[in-house]
């Protein structure tokens, strides 16, 4: 097939689906996803579709929201191993909150076996992942159903959050920067995921790589509240998430890198083995601020092999995520 025929059929699948992954687009036309990415940075560069998510959607900047089931189809395997990763900081007994999305609904599967958890949720996906979970209490918020996405917003949803109280709150987004933070393009989603925020001492983002370094329409949580961000490893050409990454870790933001190896210990050693990721820590380089109100930063998010690190010089650990950007 030539490129003209490939970058036809590939518009066309974005415009019949609205959003459409390049491992999908590589299947269809039969090529590589090194080939497929190429051209969608051609069609972009005409202004025909944009890149997101792992994938293509079509054009309409920041006010531009895919739906769950163009969502659901984007970077599985990455929100496989992040969510795989994530659920290994929850323990038993925790209470916890967790935010609307395709990521956390990965990550809310993992969960329905840590015992005596306790999670307050805004989202039907996320409390459909648990409903057969005996040993986990599912407490939704109140609101109007988004139907694109499966969540509860509005009024409603924000009002049954305030006096709540939770150890950390898990979040997805739209795009993620060091300069502003955790986005969504949607108003009435950034509201309750603020409201989400403040119910919590600590705040994890679950985000792939292709959401660094993109920033969209409504801010959602600010870069000096994020305690943690949970994502997969860039691939080599990304020089933009590798980039994005060094500047988050500058600005306090403890980052655990999802990468090919074993699976993410659960709770008490006893998690959901993979088979699929290990953990690689990119470091603290300061002292991390706390949630107003919050105890702290609680637990560091560190493998074996990040502590055994830790009386080496800082530079020997940042050299590790300047060598993402240099690949």
């Amino acid at each position: 097939m030539f490129a003209a025929e490939r970058r036809q059929l590939i518009l066309e699948m974005v415009r019949a689906n609205g959003a459409v992954s390049l491992r999908e687009l590589a299947r269809v036309v039969q090529t590589s996803e090194v080939t497929v990415r190429r051209d969608v940075r051609a069609l972009e560069a005409e202004g025909l579709l944009d890149r997101r998510h792992g994938g293509a959607v079509l054009p309409g900047g920041f006010t531009r929201e895919s739906g769950f089931p163009q969502k659901s189809h984007l970077a599985t395997a990455e929100k496989t191993a992040i969510a795989d990763l994530a659920a290994g900081l929850v323990e038993e007994g925790e209470a916890i909150v967790v935010g609307a999305g395709t990521t956390t609904q990965e990550l809310a599967r993992r969960l329905a076996r840590v015992p005596g958890l306790t999670v307050v949720t805004n989202s039907l996906l996320v409390a459909q992942a648990l409903a057969h979970a005996n040993r986990v209490e599912v407490v939704m918020t109140g609101g109007t159903l988004r139907g694109s996405n499966y969540a509860l917003v509005g009024s409603g949803a924000e009002q049954s959050l305030q006096g709540l109280r939770v150890s950390r709150a898990f979040l997805s987004g739209s795009g993620l920067t060091a300069e502003r933070g955790l986005s969504t393009s949607n108003m009435l989603s950034a509201s309750v995921d603020r409201a989400l925020v403040q119910a919590a001492a600590e705040v994890v983002v679950l985000a792939d790589h292709t959401k660094l370094g993109t920033d969209t329409m409504f801010q959602t949580v600010p870069t000096d509240v994020i305690t943690r961000l949970v994502t997969d490893e860039p691939p080599q050409h990304d020089d933009r998430a590798a980039t994005e990454l060094q500047a988050l870790a500058d600005q306090g933001v403890q980052i655990a890198v999802a990468g090919p190896g074993t699976g993410a210990a659960g709770p008490g050693g006893d998690g959901v083995p993979t088979g699929r990721q290990s953990r690689r820590d990119v470091p603290l380089p300061g002292q991390r601020r706390t949630h107003p109100g919050g105890p702290g930063t609680g637990a560091q998010l560190r493998s074996a092999g990040a502590l055994a690190e830790q009386a080496g010089p800082a530079e020997r650990e940042r050299a590790r995520v300047a060598d993402l950007r240099r690949r």
